[in-house]
Parts: C-alpha cells; sequence; structure tokens
C-alpha cells in the first residue's frame, strides 16, 4: 500500500472514482449523491499537491483531497490550524478496507509535521452509518449544521446539512 500525490496524469482516474462513488450513493437510496465536481478544482488541487490516492498494486484504491483552510464550511471554526479531509473516494473492489482508517493515520502524521491541532472532515445530511463509521476512525461527531453561504462550494453543499467531524490531536 502507498499514499502519494496524484498527478494530472491520474485525473481521468480520479473522476472515475467519483463517478463509482455517485453511483454506489445512488445505489444505497442516498439523498445527497455526489455531483459533477469541477475539474478545473480537482486540477488546482493536483497542482497544489492536495490531491492524493492510495495504490495497492499500483492500482487506484482510494482518492482524497484537503485543503487547509476551509471557512464557508467550518465558519468561525476555521481560525483553527487544521487539515480539512474532502471527498473520499474508494474504488468498489477495495471497499471494506478501513482506508478512512489509514487516512486518519496519513493526517496524523501530517498534522503533526505542520504544527497543526485538528483532522476535520465533513459529510451532508445525517447519513447515521457514515457518522458511525467516522467515529470509529477517531472523529468526534459534532452534530448537524446549516451552512450560511455556500456560494462557492459544490452544488450538493446547497441540498442540506452538514455532519462535522473533528479529531482534537491536542486531546488525543
Amino acid at each position: 500500500m502507498t499514499i502519494k500525490n496524484s498527478s494530472i496524469s491520474d485525473i481521468d482516474k480520479i473522476f472515475k472514482q467519483y463517478l463509482l462513488a455517485s453511483q454506489y450513493q445512488q445505489s444505497k437510496k442516498t439523498v445527497i449523491v455526489w455531483p459533477n465536481f469541477d475539474r478545473k478544482m480537482v486540477e488546482n488541487e493536483i497542482a497544489e499537491k492536495r490531491q492524493f490516492q492510495l495504490l495497492i498494486d499500483d492500482k487506484i484504491a482510494c482518492v482524497w483531497a484537503i485543503t487547509f483552510s476551509d471557512p464557508q464550511i467550518w465558519e468561525e471554526r476555521n481560525k483553527d490550524r487544521a487539515v480539512y479531509i474532502h471527498r473520499i473516494a474508494t474504488n468498489p473492489e477495495y471497499r471494506g478496507n478501513n482506508f478512512v482508517g489509514t487516512i486518519v493515520q496519513w493526517a496524523k502524521t501530517l498534522a503533526l509535521k505542520e504544527g497543526l491541532q485538528f483532522i476535520r472532515l465533513d459529510t451532508l445530511g445525517e447519513n447515521k452509518k457514515l457518522i458511525t463509521h467516522y467515529k470509529n476512525v477517531g472523529f468526534d461527531f459534532l452534530g448537524l449544521f446549516h451552512l450560511k453561504d455556500t456560494s462557492n462550494l459544490p452544488e450538493h453543499y446547497k441540498k442540506a446539512a452538514v455532519s462535522l467531524f473533528e479529531i482534537n490531536l491536542h486531546s488525543a
């Protein structure tokens, strides 16, 4: 298993993982299904070295993106020193391998190296199964929040309240 930055040559494979994740959400009758993400947004993440992939035998098993500032979602809490994880998409061939746990361990190393206090992520709506999963890998569930400004966020953020999660490395 290897974790590395994605490159621009991976972009079609990344979008394939997003499509498969959306199809999985639809099959589970999830209220919020991922939209088609903006290609330019992902290209920028790749250029800024914020798009990652987990490889098994040189095959993408999981992708995700990070940022170090997320003011529209985290609002007042954005002043904290944190890494924010977005769009975890697991290749269906590798589901059930707890890659979120692997990503959390990777993010802890990154956060400690960068002097960050929090690892954070969000999901839309009250997906009880996903809330339980995130709690099981160490996140505290902070609750459901209605965002004040979704103007620069992907379309699905306009459809439901957001569930917020964090790991406080200073209390862990």
